[in-house]
Order: structure tokens, then sequence, then C-alpha cells
């Protein structure tokens, strides 16, 4: 990764709006290829996401990159127990159509890439985190979504697994005390993405209309 990947004068980037990556994106799941993506579109995919902005410019996030298939493996072993253990606790109709839902491409994606989050970096006199500590989670959270909208962009599918316990993954991969691991994205080429999300597709919950989330002057 260079030091100019956030300058307009790095490789060659594909035509594309950001409003269409936005509409592209989507959480993949069952249509990943497994085919490896090429060493400069993950370039460019991590330095976008290393684009991002963060509160007092402290860039709390790191990347790990897992493409060893023991550890792909193991990972997903963990995750299709954190699933049962998810499923046994939902009422019956609720586990009917949560049961054919996909929830990770661990292995089909053939890599994950592990968001961390450092609170320690910069020291404790963050300007922008004095009264809300959060804003230093909330950067690493528009370095993912930069991420994910990059990888829209190259036509790369992106899947967020949340279903792991984070002990379990900081144990893993070795990840040092402060840092946190806030996500498990499978990153991979796909075949096709899905044109309705899988939750709405499978239907789990539907979209809110944007009349419905909009207020004005006051909640």
């Amino acid at each position: 990764m260079t030091e100019s990947a956030c300058s307009p004068e790095t490789n060659p980037e594909p035509a594309l709006s950001v409003y269409d990556a936005i509409r592209r994106r989507r959480d993949v799941r069952a249509e990943f290829t497994g085919e490896p993506i090429a060493a400069d579109v993950l370039d460019r995919i991590l330095g976008a996401a290393h684009c991002a902005p963060s509160v007092g410019n402290t860039q709390p996030w790191d990347f790990v990159v897992v493409r060893d298939t023991e550890t792909l493996t193991t990972f997903a072993d963990h995750v299709a127990g954190a699933r049962r253990r998810f499923a046994d606790s939902l009422p019956e109709d609720r586990k009917k159509t949560f049961d054919p839902i996909k929830i990770e491409g661990i292995c089909e994606s053939g890599m994950g890439v592990v968001v961390t989050y450092d609170r320690s970096r910069g020291g404790e006199h963050i300007l922008g985190r004095h009264t809300v500590d959060d804003t230093g989670l909330f950067s690493a959270v528009l370095a993912i979504q930069n991420l994910w909208l990059a990888a829209a962009a190259e036509n790369v599918g992106v899947g967020w697994v949340s279903f792991y316990d984070e002990p379990y993954l900081t144990e893993l991969l070795g990840i040092p005390e402060p840092v946190r691991p806030i996500a498990w994205l499978c990153v991979g080429t796909v075949a096709e993405f899905q044109q309705v999300p899988d939750l709405e597709r499978f239907g789990w919950r539907g979209r809110r209309p944007l009349a419905d989330a909009v207020h004005l002057e006051k909640f």
C-alpha cells in the first residue's frame, strides 16, 4: 500500500458513481466463486478503506487479511456453532424463516478481511472524542463502509460475519490488547449480486421507507 493511496493519481479505477455502488452493494453469502482477487484490486479496496475519515485523524483501524484455509475452516466451524445457538433461541415461526438463510461465506470466498479498532491509537487526548467516545469506533466503521463500496465498484463481493465471540476471534488471530476485532468481512469474486437483499428475499425483514426515517426539526 503506497502513501498516496488517497490521492487521485493512483492506479486506474473502475468508472462507477458512488450512487451506483451504494445500490449494487449487498451482504454476499452464497454468490462467491472462490476465484482469487487480483493483488491490485485488493490494494485499491484496502486503500479506499484507509482513506476513511477518522476522529482526530487517529486512523484507529487495521486490516488482517486471512487466506489460510485451516484458519478459514476453523472460524467457519465457530460461526456455525453461534448460528445454531441463535436459531435455538428463536420462536418456532421465526426459526422457520431463519433456517434457509445463509449467514456467511467464509470458506467459499477464500479470503477474510478482519477490521480491528484500536482505541489507544493517538493516546487519550483525541481531538473530537472528548465528549463522544464512540467516535473512535465510528471511524473504524466508516473504513468498513469505504471498503464495501469500493468492492462493489470493483465487482467484488463482501459479506459481514457477526456470528462469533469476540474473545475467540481475538485469540485465533493473535490480536493484541487493547485492539478489538470489529468485523470479519468475507471478500471475494462473485458470480452475481442479488437484486434484492437476502433478508428481504427470505422474509426476515423488509426495508423501511425513507419517509419513515426522516424527521424535521425534532424527532
